[in-house]
């Protein structure tokens, strides 16, 4: 989930562990360093954190301490954070999330978690092949890891990014409050450059919000859990306001240059379908003229097309604040609905 996405944890070490070494930092491939574990624990915002979990939320000092003389912070963090995939234009991220081997994927993860997609869908209202599409487009359905522990993910970009520092000191705060709540060890988890975790990519704060027991074991695993991967991005979008059987996205055509003012609103639908007309958007036939609606632009290979979105879009950009995301995410999830009409599921990859 937006901030970024790709997570999992290490293979073969338990996430449910109280105490833990966390493995070489060169084993991620994070060097060079911005700060070692020694210097890490000797900087005022470091400890000045420390002392605010301890007065918040009632942890030990002395733990904490121990915990972070484990954390290293890594200039590699920061340089992803700094070129986000959403900076492309929109052809070249199309080409990122819709290859053959995802669409084919998409296919293959509904078919094998049918039972799951349709429970999803007949508590929560959002389609299966929604469902798929994120959990396609975050990690590949599982293929696409990633390899940050979360800790020093969220440690670098908290005192070493101070553009959106005080975001991920929070997010810090949530992880470490989401390790005691769920029995993790906090050193174990990996995930994105910016802190996501699981086959869904929750950053803590949402982990800790919108995570789900799906299978009802006692449990809330994101990680290796199908059933409370499926349920939680479910819950997410139930949560953020999904309309249940209604349109995402509708094709339109502009003439003249009015339709730049609408443009210009963003993606969050506010202008009733009736005045788009006025614009110089024609509307397709059948259309509520009352509902409300936005105007998107996208830039393809062969020059802008222009889309009018409606309130599930503006969900799906809930989870990633990027009208390219949730654009991605819709056509996954046609394309894989399409894939499965045609009953051919492969293109492993």
């Amino acid at each position: 989930m937006a901030p970024e996405n790709r997570a999992t944890h290490v293979p073969g070490r338990p996430l449910r562990r109280a105490a833990g070494r966390l493995l070489l930092a060169g084993l991620f491939g994070l060097t060079p360093l911005l700060a070692t574990a020694e210097a890490l624990l000797q900087r005022a915002e470091l400890r000045l954190f420390i002392d605010e979990m301890v007065g918040k939320h009632g942890f030990n000092s002395a733990d904490l301490a121990q915990l972070f003389g484990q954390v290293q912070t890594h200039q590699k963090i920061i340089d992803a954070i700094t070129r986000p995939a959403e900076a492309k234009p929109w052809h070249a991220y199309r080409k990122i999330f819709l290859t053959e081997a995802r669409i084919a994927g998409g296919a293959r993860f509904w078919d094998e978690h049918r039972e799951l997609l349709a429970a999803a869908e007949a508590r929560f209202g959002v389609p299966p092949e929604v469902i798929v599409a994120i959990i396609g487009v975050e990690t590949n359905y599982g293929r696409n890891a990633g390899s940050y522990p979360v800790i020093e993910a969220l440690a670098t970009l908290a005192f070493d990014y101070p553009r959106r520092g005080d975001f991920f000191r929070s997010e810090l705060e949530q992880f470490l409050l989401l390790a005691r709540d769920e029995g993790l060890d906090p050193l174990a988890p990996v995930g994105s450059y910016a802190g996501a975790m699981g086959l869904g990519q929750f950053i803590p704060s949402s982990y800790r919000r919108y995570a789900i027991d799906f299978d009802g074991d006692g449990q809330r695993d994101l990680f290796d859990n199908r059933a409370d991967a499926i349920g939680s991005v479910a819950n997410y979008f139930s949560v953020h306001g999904w309309r249940r059987g209604e349109a995402v996205i509708a094709p339109a055509q502009v003439d003249g240059d009015g339709y730049r003012a609408l443009v210009e609103l963003g993606y969050k639908p506010q202008r009733r379908l009736g005045r788009f007309p006025g614009y110089g958007v024609a509307v397709p036939d059948g259309l509520d003229g009352e509902r409300l609606a936005a105007l998107i632009e996208l830039e393809t290979e062969d020059g802008p097309t222009h889309w009018i979105v409606f309130d599930n879009f503006y969900v799906i950009t809930r989870y990633n604040h990027s009208p390219l995301y949730a654009m991605a995410v819709h056509e996954l999830s046609q394309a894989v609905v399409e894939r499965r009409a045609n009953g051919s599921v492969d293109g492993r990859g």
